[in-house]
């Protein structure tokens, strides 16, 4: 796919995006390590020297994809507002946004893995990369958290342990190509009784079924 942008009613951030864009689809199509340049400007139709002057470096690169990321992440939890919802509620939509990932964007997914496996062995890739891994477990620590407050939660849940449980648990989901893979309502009935407080079972029950 090119993604061609009329030079002359393209901002500098619509350019950005485009290059961004492109190098998420170069990532899903060959891996990270697989990323070349060329491939990037020829894609979006600009040359060698416009790419550099946007992403000087394979560093500032792979932070744009990042960042890219992050953003669509965002304004997919923005179309489930969570003010006013209580604990319980959030965490359901946290799944519900999981769930429309895995289902409509898997590329998100192929790609924040992609950096993930890159950043264990390049530590400028890691700083990059580790603020959008730790603000997904701080969201659910702060939901633990609340719900401990507001009673969804048992009262001597370690809302940190928790978060961590969670995300591991979703993102080896994500990675899970064997017929071991059980639907993802089951995944998250299971969370759900894990954490949840005694009186909230049957809410958990009519929210899977």
């Amino acid at each position: 796919m090119t993604l061609h942008l009329p030079s002359k009613r393209c901002t500098g951030d619509d350019r950005r995006r485009a290059v961004a864009l492109a190098a998420r689809a170069l990532i899903v199509e060959r891996g990270l390590e697989g990323l070349r340049t060329r491939d990037i400007a020829a894609r979006v139709g600009i040359n060698i020297a416009t790419l550099h002057y946007h992403v000087p470096s394979k560093e500032a690169l792979v932070a744009l994809v990042a960042e890219s990321v992050r953003l669509d992440f965002r304004a997919q939890a923005e179309r489930r507002p969570r003010t006013g919802k209580t604990a319980l509620e959030q965490l359901r939509l946290e799944f519900d946004d999981f769930r429309e990932t895995v289902e409509e964007m898997p590329e998100l997914i192929i790609v924040l893995t992609e950096m993930i496996e890159r950043a264990r062995r390049d530590p400028a890739i890691a700083a990059i990369v580790a603020p959008i891994q730790e603000h997904w477990r701080t969201q659910f620590a702060e939901i633990f958290e609340l719900g401990i407050a507001d009673g969804s939660f048992r009262p001597n849940l370690d809302p940190v342990a928790a978060a961590l449980i969670t995300t591991g648990t979703l993102a080896d989901y994500w990675r899970l190509l064997t017929p071991l893979r059980t639907p993802l309502d089951r995944v998250f009935a299971e969370i759900e009784h894990a954490f949840g407080a005694p009186h909230s079972s049957q809410g958990k029950q009519n929210h899977v079924l």
